[in-house]
């Protein structure tokens, strides 16, 4: 492991006045840190003095526009929401500065940054990452460590500057992974890590004690945005690949098959104990009111619950006793419909 060279991430506190903060976010996760935020203000002197989330998006079948968890937030709090599209406008620029804020923390925002804004802030701007950077930059690092099967990772409050999640490293927070996470269990621990850690590191940059550490490049690994594409399982990969597939896209884009039913969404399943050596990827081998036995390259997986095209989530009992229940029968296999299209 190479050493890093170590700077102090410097701050000169004056006791008379708070420090100015900026949050910028969007989603639940960016939220927890917000709350968190919100929660000790007071206690550690510092104030918000705006806060900035995407523009309200259309959602649900009626379309109506939205506003992210970040901005209900900030309304429920008095705290002034700014929503540009991008930091492209001069207004947008002179907005951010009349602010005359410290520092900008950024979690989830899904804007890029530009330099000048960077460097708006007397501070500049620190981000809570959710991963043990160099690890997993970019925009998916949660469903990413998952699919990988790592067995670790955590939270990273970083510099920003103008790379994708390449800044100094101020502050970082462990989680282990557990085997029956998904990306919705992993998400929620790490967001409310990433609010204790958020607060962490101002109460040490506070202090003077933050100090910042350089990433080393040649171990980093890039975290890809999560595509629909990617959630068709290749039945020819094996057991464990599957099964971390499945835990890694759950709630979204949600693993899924081909069947004779047509698609088939994979909610929930495990790593089965009995496989069959002399099967085809994607057989049926066993068909039981527990789940559904298919066969991998490798091994073979357990289905315990599944969705079909305009039907809910269900427990594969409960599928065995509705409309698709002839799709669910052994010798059946699944993905062979997209193989031979």
């Amino acid at each position: 492991m190479p050493t890093h060279s170590h700077s102090v991430f410097s701050y000169a506190p004056n006791d008379q006045s708070p420090l100015r903060i900026i949050f910028a976010g969007t989603p639940e996760f960016a939220a927890a840190s917000l709350q968190a935020l919100l929660d000790s203000a007071t206690e550690n002197h510092y104030q918000l003095v705006g806060v900035y989330t995407q523009p309200d998006r259309p959602a649900g079948r009626g379309q109506k526009l939205v506003q992210s968890p970040v901005k209900q937030l900030a309304i429920a709090h008095d705290i002034p929401v700014f929503q540009p599209l991008n930091f492209k406008q001069d207004e947008d620029k002179a907005q951010l500065a009349n602010l005359n804020a410290d520092l900008m923390i950024v979690a989830a925002y899904g804007i890029i940054l530009p330099k000048v804004v960077l460097d708006t802030p007397k501070l500049g701007c620190i981000n809570v990452h959710a991963s043990l950077l160099p690890r997993w930059r970019g925009a998916a690092p949660i469903h990413r460590s998952l699919i990988a099967g790592d067995d670790e990772t955590g939270i990273t409050i970083m510099q920003m500057d103008v790379g994708l999640d390449t800044g100094d490293m101020l502050l970082k927070a462990s989680c282990d992974i557990k085997p029956s996470d998904t990306s919705a269990s992993l998400h929620d621990r790490l967001a409310t890590l990433g609010g204790s850690a958020l607060i962490d590191a101002i109460e040490k940059l506070k202090t003077g004690s933050l100090t910042a550490e350089k990433q080393d490049d040649n171990a980093s690994c890039y975290a890809a945005k999560l595509t629909k594409q990617e959630a068709n399982i290749d039945w020819a990969a094996s057991a464990k690949q599957i099964e971390r597939q499945i835990r890694g896209l759950s709630p979204w884009p949600v693993a899924y098959t081909h069947s004779q039913a047509g698609v088939m969404k994979i909610h929930a399943a495990q790593i089965a104990s009995v496989g069959d050596e002399d099967s085809t990827p994607g057989d049926l081998l066993v068909v039981s009111k527990e789940g559904i036995i298919v066969a991998t390259g490798q091994g073979a997986i357990l289905i315990t619950e599944v969705q079909f095209a305009g039907g809910k989530r269900m427990k594969i009992q409960d599928a065995l006793n509705g409309k698709h229940k002839a799709a669910l029968v052994i010798g059946q296999q699944f993905g062979r419909i997209e193989q031979t299209a």
